[in-house]
């Protein structure tokens, strides 16, 4: 097994940074403190993660996915909405029904331009959260009903494959998946994490799959039979996310969190929250912009 050490970025600390992706047309990074309800985006330049933009939400927001004409699609706690290149916010499908002690959480663009975004439960109830896929033609398809905490989505170089996580039983699921007609095959277990708790995921050009694992302070990687291959350590415990960023895809950006620690935790790990940056002598996949092929009746 090969190890690395991964380095902070200067800047402010987030309570819970996640969902980092990579906009290659732009060389722009975009990510999200859900806990501040705040969308993030900015730039890497020889090494240097610098935000230019900042967008704040009433609440939480999970994930926030870029489009192919500027648009950024944000998870909101309940619903999804459209933020335009002029700044207009315009009112997506719900995901939680009112009432419901559920919050929309990560989310991800297929290699298709679909984006699927998963619950998690708010009150402690297990197996009941949702992971959806919003269709390009704005409509909602349900892909589980049964998650607790539905987490990082991620596909295979060649897109036949999609990895989900359930983050509170250790879970990552893998599925055929068909690119071209959006059809999803039944769910089976790929790895169990029993050492932390798998949180956000990514694939590199290689198809091994990169975890972050909250609660130890690692990103690990697997190789496609799910053998561990790679760790790389993090000065914080909570490790939130992942993605391979920059104009070669060859940098690791790891998200991490401030909450759940104490003063002494945070004088132990001064970090926590930050991002971080690794060279794991790995290549990323392009991330694929939302494609939304409907009518603006979809949105308002």
């Amino acid at each position: 097994m090969t190890e690395y050490h991964a380095h902070p970025q200067a800047g402010q600390r987030h309570v819970l940074g996640e969902g980092p992706v990579w906009v290659s047309e732009t060389s722009t990074l975009i990510w999200v403190d859900v806990e501040r309800g705040t969308v993030f985006e900015g730039t890497l330049v020889e090494g240097v993660v610098e935000p230019i933009r900042q967008l704040d939400f009433d609440g939480r927001v999970g994930a926030a996915v870029p489009s192919e004409d500027g648009d950024i699609l944000v998870a909101t706690e309940n619903r999804l909405l459209v933020v335009t290149p002029d700044g207009k916010r315009l009112n997506g499908p719900v995901i939680v029904a009112p009432g419901v002690a559920s919050r929309a959480n990560d989310g991800a663009c297929d290699p298709a331009g679909r984006v699927l975004i998963g619950t998690l439960a708010l009150d402690g109830r297990e197996g009941e959260e949702t992971l959806h896929r919003l269709e390009t033609d704005g409509s909602l398809t349900v892909v589980d009903s049964d998650l607790t905490l539905s987490n990082g989505i991620a596909w295979s170089p060649d897109g036949a494959l999609m990895y989900s996580t359930d983050t509170a039983p250790g879970i990552i699921w893998v599925r055929d998946y068909n690119v071209e007609s959006g059809e999803i095959g039944p769910r089976r277990q790929h790895l169990h994490i029993e050492a932390g708790y798998p949180d956000g995921i990514c694939t590199d050009a290689q198809g091994n799959l990169w975890v972050a694992i909250w609660g130890e302070g690692e990103v690990r990687s697997f190789d496609p039979s799910g053998r561990h291959t790679d760790t790389v350590f993090v000065n914080a415990p909570h490790v939130s996310s992942v993605a391979f960023v920059g104009d070669e895809l060859d940098t690791l950006l790891i998200t991490t969190a401030s909450r759940d620690l104490d003063g002494p935790d945070l004088l132990t790990y001064p970090d926590a929250g930050r991002l971080f940056l690794a060279d794991v002598g790995a290549t990323g996949m392009p991330s694929t912009r939302w494609v939304f092929a409907g009518t603006r009746a979809a949105v308002h």
